[in-house]
């Protein structure tokens, strides 16, 4: 017997050894009649559950079964099902782990997107309680068909980045987008209140091209004194909410409502108009005060209820022989500040407008907020 050096780590061994007893490089063919040790991993607890390997060539070859809680009427124990396949006997243990930190519900844990697009759009679609027209039906399947990277997902497993790179991959206009979003916003909050998944990652989203239908017309002052004589509808608040705050509809969704201060805050679009700053009309602060923001959705609202509330109040069709849109508000209220002079600066300022390459008002034109609140006010109802 002579001493030499691992090849592997250059430490002194037998040239009789079969293996390096420091870093178990093989040294030597292992003779078929010695059996390799079988690597043992630690004993899990009682009640903790178990972890598998199964057999063939698998990618993730471990199944981690949870406790069992069921038995036969013999006293056999009932497999539960595995809450998923891993890499390592590591990672079953690691998921096993928070599995017993937090149960939930297999069954839920393991459905795809595709899955509980199937739940969501027979509860939908389906229900008694909701009448939603053809073209809902096919703008949402159409928004499905745009998330097929997300199809064979967990719906557990997708946040803000996968659905974030499905709306940005969108080369289609502002509203084909905003239908994928909204889309993901249904099925998130769906999924959060059947246990599904424990956070909202859909609100953390957003469409990053310009709204290419900003056109619009502003209502008349007949047409805001119909919507006045209805201010006791929930609904025809929101609209009054809208044009005197010159906020997007969107944006009703997102932005932090202030009641103490009276103001919003925040916003959607450009760096302005997410910062800004927007005083509450005294007209509107007890319509804001009953304002549900939890229960509001944009989509739902501009579908469901705005198109109809404008013909139910009497409102004709335009000139052109369109209806006015939620965008519409946003134009009323930038008409009425020009027509109740309004300081230029302080219009834009609330509407969260750039100052773009005019230097003194970008660099000169500071507001406080008594002069905002001062200046939306001297909008007359």
């Amino acid at each position: 017997m002579s001493i030499i050096q691992c090849p592997e780590c250059s430490h002194n061994i037998s040239d009789k050894a079969l293996a390096c007893p420091s870093c178990g490089y093989p040294l030597q063919p292992v003779p078929s009649s010695v059996k390799r040790p079988r690597k043992k991993h630690k004993k899990l607890p009682n009640g903790f559950g178990s972890i598998k390997k199964l057999s063939g060539n698998r990618r993730n070859p471990y199944a981690a079964y949870p406790p069992t809680t069921e038995f036969t009427v013999t006293g056999i124990p009932i497999t539960m099902p595995a809450i998923g396949y891993y890499e390592s006997w590591y990672a079953a243990f690691d998921a096993l782990r928070e599995y017993n930190h937090n149960p939930y519900d297999i069954n839920n844990a393991n459905l795809t997107f595709t899955d509980v697009y199937k739940q969501w759009h027979k509860i939908k679609f389906e229900s008694e309680h909701f009448h939603l027209s053809e073209q809902s039906k096919k703008t949402y399947k159409w928004a499905y068909n745009q998330c097929n990277t997300l199809h064979d997902m967990k719906m557990s497993d997708i946040h803000k980045n996968e659905m974030q790179t499905v709306l940005d991959n969108c080369k289609l206009g502002y509203s084909s987008v905003r239908s994928i979003k909204n889309l993901f916003g249904q099925m998130f909050r769906y999924s959060l209140e059947n246990g599904i998944v424990d956070k909202d990652y859909s609100q953390f989203i957003s469409i990053s091209i310009q709204d290419n239908n900003e056109r619009g017309e502003p209502f008349t002052e007949q047409e805001i004194s119909l919507l006045w004589d209805n201010k006791d509808n929930m609904s025809v608040q929101i609209i009054l909410i809208l044009i005197y705050s010159g906020l997007r509809i969107s944006e009703l969704e997102v932005v932090e409502i202030d009641l103490k201060d009276r103001c919003f805050r925040g916003g959607l679009k450009t760096k302005a108009g997410k910062e800004r700053v927007v005083p509450i009309h005294k007209a509107i602060y007890k319509f804001v005060k009953n304002f549900s923001q939890k229960d509001f959705h944009a989509g739902t609202f501009r579908d469901k209820k705005f198109y109809k509330l404008i013909q139910d109040v009497g409102m004709a069709p335009l000139t052109n022989g369109k209806k006015h849109t939620p965008h519409d508000c946003r134009h009323t209220f930038s008409w009425l500040c020009d027509k109740y002079k309004v300081d230029d600066i302080s219009k834009h300022l609330i509407m969260g407008h750039s100052l773009g390459r005019d230097v003194e008002k970008a660099v000169y034109g500071h507001r406080t907020f008594a002069q905002l609140s001062a200046e939306i006010n001297k909008i007359k109802v």
